[in-house]
């Protein structure tokens, strides 16, 4: 396989800051490796077909192919909005077809935790998410954002109401089906969740070997996210060996190496430095630009208002506000 990625050299910066700048160039510029889809494997729930470009890798539409047209005035960013982040609306948005079936629903779904059983964590949510869009669930802490991811993932079970993923029921699925859904849903997790008596190289290639993919496959593929996510040179580390930020950066890896059609992210960058962050978010909005359904719950003011996606409010396990192309919203310090 053709190595798609490479670290660029910048004059004046120190290594620290030169990998950063590398990082985040690449992400933005180089197309992702032609992965297979997960649907090869066996005994997988079928996910609906999501509508791929013609391009076979990731790519992000150019805005410098279009035809020179006279400069705008840009826009004026919300307070805030760090000028690091601004690059990420610049792309013009890709409609959401909203016409057939949602890759995700909840009907009046409630949650209540059995040690808590006088609060409800979710009450009476209903909403709908469709193939291909970027929607970020925001909230104080506690709000419910969490308890949502997780039942999308079948981590919890809902008191009450119906968690439809891909056409299946959650409520109602066998637990011995739960292992082929999750192996379509990436998932990145606020604390990482790595195996710490594997490398970072068998952390990213056991998410292949678990839905049977051939070594070759495996042999290649790996080093290609590896490289995209900065971590060409760990390879060979166990988790205890990296800082927060790159233990991050491995959950990322391993969660887009199968290229999955719905991408469930709690808290992507929280541990990342700025730059980090960017190249991390631009990589995941061109996976999503691919057709991939991603949901993610931050704290991030600054990248939600810059990227302007949907964002779902929650607050008290209330849902109190859906917007397309929203904002953050009015949270203080979480």
């Amino acid at each position: 396989m053709a190595n798609h990625f490479r670290i660029v050299e910048s004059e004046g910066l120190t290594d620290g800051e030169e990998q950063l700048e590398a990082i985040a160039e690449d992400v933005a510029a180089e197309p992702l490796p032609d992965l297979e889809t997960p649907a090869e494997a066996s005994g997988l729930i079928e996910l609906p077909t999501i509508e791929q470009p013609a391009s076979p890798s990731f790519t992000v539409p150019s805005v410098t192919d279009e035809p020179a047209v006279a400069p705008e005035p840009e826009p004026e960013l919300p307070p805030m909005v760090d000028p690091l982040y601004a690059p990420l609306a610049a792309e013009e948005e890709q409609p959401i077809d909203r016409s057939g079936n949602p890759t995700i629903s909840f009907r009046n779904v409630s949650l209540i935790y059995p040690s808590r059983p006088d609060k409800k964590a979710l009450d009476d949510v209903s909403l709908d998410i469709y193939p291909g869009e970027f929607v970020f669930v925001v909230g104080h802490s506690g709000s419910g954002k969490s308890s949502l991811l997780r039942l999308i993932t079948r981590e919890l079970k809902a008191t009450s109401g119906q968690v439809i993923v891909a056409g299946q029921d959650l409520t109602k699925l066998r637990n011995g089906k739960v292992p082929y859904l999750r192996r379509q849903i990436g998932c990145v997790f606020q604390d990482f969740k790595l195996l710490p008596d594997k490398t970072v190289y068998e952390n990213v290639a056991f998410a292949l070997e678990c839905i049977g993919k051939r070594r070759a496959v495996i042999r290649g593929q790996v080093p290609e996210v590896l490289r995209l996510v900065g971590l060409a040179d760990a390879m060979d580390k166990y988790p205890d060996q990296l800082s927060g930020g790159e233990q991050q950066r491995v959950s990322v890896a391993r969660a887009m190496v199968n290229r999955p059609p719905l991408l469930v992210c709690d808290e992507p960058t929280g541990n990342l430095d700025p730059a980090i962050s960017l190249g991390i978010m631009k990589l995941l909005d061109r996976i999503n630009r691919t057709g991939t359904t991603v949901v993610m719950a931050t704290h991030d003011r600054e990248m939600v208002d810059s990227m302007r996606k949907r964002v779902i409010a929650l607050e008290a396990g209330h849902m109190v506000r859906d917007q397309e192309r929203g904002g953050y919203g009015f949270y203080g310090a979480l």
